[in-house]
């Protein structure tokens, strides 16, 4: 029987490679009719690296993204609050790649038709109810229009279809829309010069206020000057009629660029940055509340469809690639089966829970809010206003709950063993 996987994300193709490499049979069915490279920047950390180098994909990661060297907590004036550094550079055996979302689908989505065939990856697939049969699920399909377009039996359904996922709504049909922060993120990507190490995160500012800015492509004579992927953060009042988010409305610079005018560090020019932004798009901050459960039968949830979190500590699309090399390797154990579900969902939802919940709090962020609170106007010594023991306290306890302590993950296997030979490179 073959797994049913509602979603062509980085997620759900992660998953689908999974399964082909321990020689398992799957089917991906994706909404959209055509699936295109969207998105901006974003970070793969070390332990998911691991998990797409397991694949075989590092040559492709390597030569499109950026291996993150540094990152960088810094005020609102531009002055350095905590540094440490990532990936390769922290000691760790796998990367930190900073790379274009659209690129990172992509190479997954390239490696899953060549993998598992171009037939078994179907666009124009929306879900729109399933049941449950002697051998495991029958899925019905429509199009956007709601014509119908089909059914298809396999052993399990997996619900790869992210934050406005349909079958998390019907699993819970009073949850309704996501829950926002009341921040707003616009998110961006500039040609610009190279800033600190030429492969630094920065993040500067507070809650109300903050800028985020790391590299997402190399500097070279064919493509000039690097890409730079930026977010620019605005918090809003509690009666602030906001837009509902979709990941593609087109940002208008004038509703967030003069909050940042004066925000020339000299070693970073961020009204610079947003000004020629070759696009930007905005996203609403927002999540969900964990839930109590995510399987039902021959169904569970995976990713963004099962634990939406704010893209703080840059563990969103990370923690769907752990999602999916779990839920192989319970697959691998315990076959197509409800056993192997609840066992996925045994280790992952309490983790991704209280990440879920840190992330609230602004994770490893909070550093930038408490020295605007004891120190508002600037400081001389960042240990004059946060002591060394409290900043690696709070940065060594986010990997903690995160699961990339250096020590931890470097000790650890690759989650899943394959049955058939794809080279780790």
């Amino acid at each position: 029987m073959t797994v049913l996987i509602a979603g062509g994300g980085i997620g759900g193709l992660t998953l689908a490679l999974s399964l082909h490499q321990i020689g398992v049979k799957c089917r991906v069915f994706e909404s959209v009719q055509e699936i295109k490279p969207l998105g901006v920047g974003i970070n793969v950390l070390p332990h998911a690296c691991r998990e797409l180098i397991e694949l075989g994909l590092h040559d492709e990661l390597d030569r499109t993204g950026v291996r993150t060297s540094e990152l960088a907590y810094y005020s609102k004036h531009g002055k350095q609050i905590w540094s440490e550094p990532r990936g390769l550079d922290a000691g760790y055996k796998w990367p930190q790649f900073s790379i274009h979302r659209g690129e990172l689908q992509s190479i997954l989505l390239s490696a899953a038709v060549e993998r598992i065939g171009k037939e078994n990856v179907l666009t124009g697939h929306h879900v729109s109810r399933w049941e449950e049969t002697a051998n495991g699920v029958r899925v019905y399909f429509t199009d956007r229009d709601g014509k119908e377009t089909g059914s298809e039996e396999g052993a399990l359904l997996v619900a790869c279809d992210g934050i406005h996922s349909t079958i998390r709504a019907k699993l819970y049909p009073e949850e309704g829309a996501p829950l926002w922060a009341r921040r707003i993120l616009w998110r961006g990507v500039t040609k610009a010069k190279p800033f600190l190490s030429g492969r630094s995160m920065i993040m500067a500012g507070y809650q109300q206020v903050k800028f985020v800015a790391y590299p997402i492509s190399r500097q070279d004579s064919e493509r000039g000057e690097p890409l730079v992927n930026w977010i620019a953060e605005r918090e809003f009042a509690e009666d602030y009629e906001w837009r509902r988010e979709d990941y593609n409305r087109s940002a208008r610079l004038e509703e967030f660029a003069p909050w940042f005018e004066h925000w020339n560090f000299g070693w970073l020019d961020v009204p610079g940055l947003i000004r020629n932004a070759e696009y930007c798009y905005e996203y609403p901050l927002v999540d969900r509340d964990p839930l109590e459960r995510w399987t039902f039968g021959r169904v569970t949830l995976m990713g963004d469809a099962a634990h939406p979190m704010y893209p703080i500590g840059s563990n969103g699309s990370s923690q769907a690639i752990l999602d999916a090399r779990v839920l192989a390797r319970e697959i691998q154990d315990k076959g197509e089966t409800n056993a192997a579900l609840l066992a996925y969902e045994a280790e992952r939802r309490p983790a991704t829970t209280q990440l879920v919940m840190l992330n609230r709090g602004n994770g490893p962020e909070q550093v930038m809010q408490m020295v605007e609170e004891r120190a508002p106007n600037g400081f001389n010594v960042v240990t004059e206003v946060l002591s060394r023991e409290e900043l690696e306290g709070i940065a060594n306890n986010y990997k903690r709950v995160a699961g990339f302590q250096v020590e931890a993950l470097n000790a650890k296997p690759a989650i899943v063993q394959p049955r058939i030979a794809v080279a780790a490179k």
